[in-house]
């Protein structure tokens, strides 16, 4: 009979066997697939299910129930000091925008407290099983995008904090943030630790299932809108619908519908963006230079026949657009391409790429991905996601690291954050199942679900519940002092157009 995390028995004090144990254990497991920097194909990886033990021992190290517990030190920094250290290098004008849009939720809050986040979890266990984290896996970075075929997918897609470190932390991420939008949302704690639960289950029924399987169709899997069946979860009729919903407004977000909203024409007859300040404001001619002699180093990074269409495209215009929560006050550029005719628009997001906040922690992405953060974030990008952009690749302008990409392609959101009943249990549990199809793509996937346990196994499951609703408990305290801290003059909050 399974344990729960509460009942689960204090392990045997370590001897000599069972450190030996668990240090063949940790050798016996892959290490992320970003750490290799060639491929030897002359010798292969120990199997599956000895690979899978070697996950089960790892727990006598770091048992399922040491993840209920939410460390809360007397050394915890501020939270604001911390949100603070995070302005660093960002534009200044902006900064007040940033916190207005912090403020305006405990959700949003936690969406731009990154660095608050990682420094708790850098207090709390780790298991040796490390992976190509995604570093900031909350709900609202999950979404619909377009594939280079026309489909529409449902997967990660923001990867801004990419780095190397244990599959959990994204784990925990996720479903703290379950738990703060749904307490935003005004859902009574049981229910929300129901759809905490069901993203843990996602996450465990799916690595279960793809410990086994072969590593080219662990890499192949994407999943597509229309067929968003995950282990353990069938969609709904409700959940159906507000997928259906969202693929149909994704589909009619393109480069030429960005066009009519966002463009105008130039008393020549040519396009320029039309600014909507403080969003969505044209730079000077300087900026646009350095811009476009960006996007020129960024081609040296695309494969050779992407370059070559690309080439077939003109800069017509550069803005400089405010994106998200936690990205606010980074340079963000939005160019306007033009190539066949002037309705054959091309719109390419230009994004400052900055440290990772797990950075501090961690020992972070292998060279060459480690010296230039764009290279990073496209690289982790690529390998996460099953499918993805095309058009993805970096640069440096004025000294910065950049990554660009489409800035629209069939782009979509579903509203988890404001989802009760059936909806949000469903949606919860696919965003675990997403997360685990992306760690396993550069993990080890049998480590990892013997880790986990089999279906029946609860305990981790219940840890994760009791670790989201302190750490809620938390993020509703810090979003307090943050408040407090606006209300006291210490940081300055601006209005907000889109509040």
């Amino acid at each position: 009979m399974e344990r729960s995390a509460h009942q689960t028995k204090t392990p045997p004090p370590a001897d000599d066997d069972q450190d030996a144990a668990i240090q063949a254990a940790e050798e016996t497991v892959l290490a992320p697939l970003a750490d290799f920097p060639k491929v030897n194909l002359r010798a292969g990886v120990e199997p599956w299910d000895k690979r899978r033990t070697a996950g089960k021992v790892l727990r006598r190290e770091i048992p399922h129930a040491s993840h209920a517990t939410l460390d809360a030190g007397s050394d915890r920094p501020d939270p604001v000091g911390l949100i603070e250290a995070a302005h660093e290098g960002r534009q200044p004008h902006l900064i007040p925008l940033r916190v207005a849009r912090m403020a305006s939720s405990p959700f949003a809050f936690l969406r731009g407290a990154a660095q608050v986040m990682a420094w708790d979890l850098a207090q709390g266990p780790r298991t040796a099983i490390d992976v190509v984290m995604n570093g900031d896996a909350h709900i609202s970075n999950f979404g619909l995008f377009g594939s280079p075929q026309g489909d529409v997918v449902l997967d990660l897609n923001d990867f801004d904090e990419v780095t190397i470190g244990p599959w959990e932390w994204d784990l925990k991420r996720l479903s703290a943030s379950i738990d703060v939008a749904a307490r935003d949302a005004g859902i009574p704690a049981p229910q929300r630790r129901e759809a905490v639960l069901s993203a843990a289950a996602g996450y465990q029924l799916t690595m279960d299932d793809l410990a086994p399987r072969g590593s080219l169709d662990v890499w192949q899997r994407a999943s597509r809108a229309d067929d968003l069946a995950f282990a353990g979860a069938e969609i709904d009729a409700r959940s159906q619908a507000v997928v259906a919903k969202a693929v149909e407004k994704a589909r009619k977000k393109n480069n030429r519908s960005l066009l009519d909203r966002v463009g105008e024409r130039r008393i020549d007859g040519g396009w320029r963006f039309r600014e909507e300040p403080p969003i969505l404001v044209r730079v000077d001619a300087a900026t646009r230079e350095a811009v476009t002699s960006g996007l020129e180093h960024y081609a040296d990074t695309l494969p050779r026949e992407r370059r070559f269409m690309l080439s077939r495209y003109q800069v017509v215009d550069v803005a400089h657009r405010v994106v998200g929560v936690g990205s606010v006050g980074t340079r963000a550029y939005v160019a306007l391409l033009c190539g066949n005719s002037d309705q054959d628009a091309l719109f390419l997001q230009v994004k400052e790429a900055v440290r990772p906040s797990h950075a501090p922690y961690l020992q972070g992405m292998p060279e060459p991905y480690a010296s230039h953060e764009g290279e990073r974030v496209i690289y982790g990008q690529r390998l996460l996601q099953a499918v993805g952009d095309p058009l993805l690749g970096w640069t440096t302008i004025d000294g910065r690291p950049f990554y660009v990409r489409q800035m629209k392609n069939m782009k979509g959101e579903i509203p988890v954050s404001r989802m009760t009943g059936q909806s949000l249990l469903y949606f919860s549990h696919a965003y675990g199942a997403l997360l685990a199809k992306a760690h396993a793509r550069t993990g080890d996937a049998a480590a990892i679900a013997g880790y986990c346990g089999h279906d029946g196994r609860t305990d981790l499951r219940e840890a994760i519940a009791d670790w989201a609703a302190a750490y809620g408990d938390r993020n509703a305290q810090d979003y307090e002092t943050f408040r407090a801290a606006v209300a006291a003059g210490r940081l300055a909050a601006a209005d907000d157009p889109y509040l």
